[in-house]
């Protein structure tokens, strides 16, 4: 007996001896706790080694973890406890990983930190996550899943730290599971559909510690009832965004109990606001205020107005661009004391800017571009300590005098392109002796650069647009005027001379449209590789492209039309692996077109016309450049037929090969090619070529807009659409005897509907037959119907008979209703 006893009580201990055999096992003796000779757990091995099971790791990330490495915690993204040798964090964002979550994730139990953000998984999210109740820190962001968030995640009461945006399809069906989650301090639920999410509310409220919220795009407005009849609570939160959310302003009743005095920044753009409460004027802490992108019209002065309290005491950051705001920018902007940047850009503000504005004491950025503001600028400016001022694309007028400009030396961004600040050069520009970006485009400038000016900002300039004036003179040695990653334009002016020397570290060049001349020798120069963006067209450029392309690998776009180049494509175009566009149109290049241009496989955009290249049309071109959709070869020597390969460019939505010396026919399965039918481009995202370049505050864009001018009768016209060919007068054709169709009156193979032999008794559209049928049943009806009458007229014993049969039928049907009703009765009584 006692020997069962004991062997019931060994077995109920056994597992407790195990943990602290192993813990004692991943310990060196001499009294050093923290040096780990541990190899992991075996449930925990497998657990990993079974959740790497299911995934595709195209990058190898995961690598290191093996089946005959049992240390996991040498594992990438693994951390493990140094005594005791469990694991405890798994760190595996932003890995390009993809598949399934496994459900063995569950054994790792001593897990206080998950983090699988960043990746592809896809399916459901995996229920038993909610059993890992040591998590502190939670985060499955960008993913693709779907499903419900699962209401086990409740049962995560260590839980400080939750993030689930933009995890996919996913959606919350009922919030009550969030209240448990008692450690909770920050919760992001971008993307995750709460529209059916009842008094969410009460339990946002209801988490004491929660001082970060984000609930962007999660479809909040059209929740019934967001919030129970009371609210007597008051939120810890910090920092609350509701971006994206179709939010009226009746969404300001519920956002009351979640705005305080704690809140420090605010975030409500894209939603349709038509305004704002009074009690945000009264949230002293709140120092970060987003408005952008609100669809609803309204009064700026009355929105300044409602922030009046001690929120414009507190507030640092003001941004309401891209709204529907109107009236000026009155004398309530003085209140805003600790205003650092405004952006009040794309509205539709109008009238003049107080002069209160240039006395804020503290702000540095301020943004009112692209409104219709006017007198913008007053000699109060001189005593501004804004470091960047963009009053672009309004009507500013009265620039103040250079005497009342000298304490503007903190200004880094000065953007007033379209300000109306020609004819002169604007020399006060000089007075800026920090300037870093600086874009006076548009103005109307019909000037020289002033003496000095190239070398105001050695080495500090990251961007310069004076593209579109009228600005004459040479361009000196720019090699050492300008910071990493930057921008020049210089395009649509009369520069003229030699190509000037720039930096290697530029990522944008365009100084098309002027009058330099001269060898493009600049090329060899750039030697840095950052170069994506270089329009060199509309000069006076001659020589030979120089062979020393194989610098540029991160070039997208290279346009040097309509100069006088001549010679043959250099082998090292072929190093253009990222090209996306090449323009070499109206120049003199000559030669068979080089195979290096086989490897720009990218390319989707290729204009070759107007040169005088010769040989066959390569077969190469529908075999390697297959995402063209514009192949442009027109006016040069090209001969023999057509390829077959061509057919093969599925995305081809221009091609002109006018103005060569081809044979034969036209490849018929080029009316496979359905993109050319289409009414507008298929890839309009991709065909544009849009870059940014990021500088801290504001973005500029280089937007590039790919054209194609093609030959037709002589004159130049843009990408045809609708019936244009059908609009030439047929003489127009002449000389093209294969062709066929409207405007011609010589009908292609297929054209003329076949005569099909007309059914037998049709005529004018009615079936002969149809029509007998209805004429003998017609006369038919008619003859029957008088005879019967007639008989019943003529013969007094046939019509007393038939009356006296009609009565009598009546009256049996009578009786039997009668009797039919009555027992119908007796049924329901019963």
């Amino acid at each position: 007996m006692y020997h069962c006893v004991f062997i019931i009580i060994f077995s109920l201990l056994l597992p407790s001896l195990e943990t602290i055999i192993a813990n004692q096992l991943v310990v060196v003796g001499g009294g050093d706790d923290n040096i780990v000779i541990n190899k992991c757990l075996d449930k925990e091995i497998h657990a990993l080694l079974h959740f790497k099971a299911l995934l595709k790791d195209p990058n190898g990330i995961l690598s290191t973890w093996k089946d005959d490495e049992h240390n996991c915690c040498k594992w990438l993204g693994v951390t493990c406890n140094n005594q005791t040798g469990h694991v405890t964090g798994l760190d595996i964002g932003l890995c390009s990983l993809e598949g399934e979550i496994s459900h063995s994730l569950a054994n790792l139990t001593y897990l206080n930190h998950l983090d699988l953000s960043g990746n592809s998984f896809h399916g459901t999210i995996p229920r038993s996550i909610g059993s890992l109740t040591e998590l502190r820190f939670l985060s499955l962001s960008n993913n693709s899943l779907y499903g419900t968030i699962p209401p086990e995640f409740g049962n995560l009461t260590n839980l400080q730290w939750l993030y689930l945006g933009f995890v996919g399809r996913c959606r919350v069906e009922n919030p009550e599971w969030l209240s448990g989650l008692s450690y909770l301090e920050e919760l992001v639920m971008n993307g995750i559909s709460l529209a059916k999410a009842n008094h969410w509310v009460d339990v946002i409220l209801s988490l004491r510690k929660l001082n970060f919220l984000s609930l962007q795009s999660c479809e909040l407005s059209q929740v019934m009832y967001p919030y129970s009849s009371f609210l007597n609570s008051s939120s810890s939160i910090e920092i609350l965004g509701l971006v994206n959310n179709n939010l009226t302003s009746s969404m300001y009743r519920w956002l009351f109990p979640l705005t305080s005095n704690k809140l420090h920044e605010l975030y409500l753009s894209k939603n349709m606001l038509h305004g704002i409460p009074n009690y945000l004027g009264s949230l002293c802490s709140l120092k970060t205020f987003f408005f952008i992108n609100n669809s609803a019209v309204f009064k700026f002065p009355d929105f300044l107005k409602n922030l009046s309290g001690c929120t414009s005491l507190a507030l640092q950051s003001l941004d309401a661009s891209y709204s529907q705001f109107t009236g000026s920018l009155s004398d309530d902007i003085q209140k805003f004391s600790s205003l650092n940047i405004l952006s009040l850009s794309h509205n539709h503000l109008n009238g003049t800017i107080s002069g209160k504005l240039w006395e804020l004491p503290k702000l540095k950025v301020l943004d009112v571009s692209f409104n219709y503001l006017r007198g913008a600028i007053s000699e109060k400016i001189g005593n501004s300590k804004a470091i960047i001022i963009n009053l672009s694309k309004n009507s500013i007028e009265g620039v103040a005098s250079t005497d009342h400009m000298s304490n503007l030396s903190h200004i880094e961004y000065a953007g007033m392109s379209s300000c109306m600040l020609g004819p002169n050069f604007p020399k006060w520009i000089q007075k800026f002796k920090n300037l870093t970006r600086l874009d006076i485009a548009n103005n109307g400038i019909s000037d020289t650069i002033p003496l000095g000016f190239w070398d105001m900002w050695p080495s500090r300039l990251t961007y310069l647009n004076l593209s579109s004036n009228n600005i004459s003179g040479q361009v000196p040695d720019l090699s050492s005027n300008f910071d990493y990653r930057s921008v020049i334009d210089l395009s649509s002016n009369r520069f003229y001379g030699p190509m000037p020397n720039v930096s290697s570290t530029l990522v944008s060049l365009n100084l098309s449209r002027n009058k330099f001349s001269g060898e493009i020798s600049l090329l060899c120069q750039i030697v840095g590789g950052l170069l994506q963006f270089l329009d060199l067209s509309d000069n006076f450029l001659t020589g030979k492209l120089p062979d020393c392309l194989w610098h540029f690998k991160d070039l997208k776009v290279l346009n040097l039309g309509n100069n006088y180049l001549s010679g043959m494509l250099p082998a090292s175009l072929g190093y253009l692996v990222q090209l996306e566009a090449l323009y070499l149109f109206n120049n003199d290049f000559s030669g068979e077109l080089s195979l290096s241009l086989m490897n720009c496989t990218k390319l989707n955009f290729l204009d070759l016309g107007a040169n005088k290249f010769f040989g066959k049309v390569p077969v190469w071109i529908g075999e390697s450049l297959t995402g063209l959709y514009a192949l442009i070869l027109r006016s040069n020597h090209f001969f023999g037929t057509i390829p077959l390969q061509l057919c093969h460019l599925q995305k081809l939505q221009i091609l002109d090969l006018s103005m060569n010396h081809l044979h034969g026919t036209i490849p018929s399965c080029l009316n496979n090619l359905t993109s050319m039918v289409q009414d507008r481009f298929s890839q309009v995202e991709n065909v544009h070529h849009h870059f940014s370049w990021s500088i801290d505050i504001f973005s500029f864009d280089a937007a590039y807009v790919d054209h194609a001018m093609i030959m037709w009768q002589g004159a130049e016209r843009k990408i045809p659409s609708s019936t244009q060919l059908q609009s030439f007068e047929p003489s127009r054709y002449n000389g093209n005897t294969g062709l066929c169709g409207p405007p011609l009156n010589k009908k292609c193979p297929g054209d003329e509907k076949p005569e099909v032999p007309p059914v037998i008794g049709r005529s004018e559209g009615v079936d002969e037959v149809e029509r007998w049928f209805y004429i003998g049943g017609g006369t038919g009806f008619v003859t029957g119907f008088w005879i019967a009458c007639g008989a019943l007229l003529l013969n007094r014993q046939g019509r007393h008979a038939f009356f006296q049969f009609y009565d009598s039928f009546k009256d049996w049907v009578y009786v039997k209703v009668v009797v039919l009703i009555a027992n119908l009765q007796k049924v329901v009584h019963k």
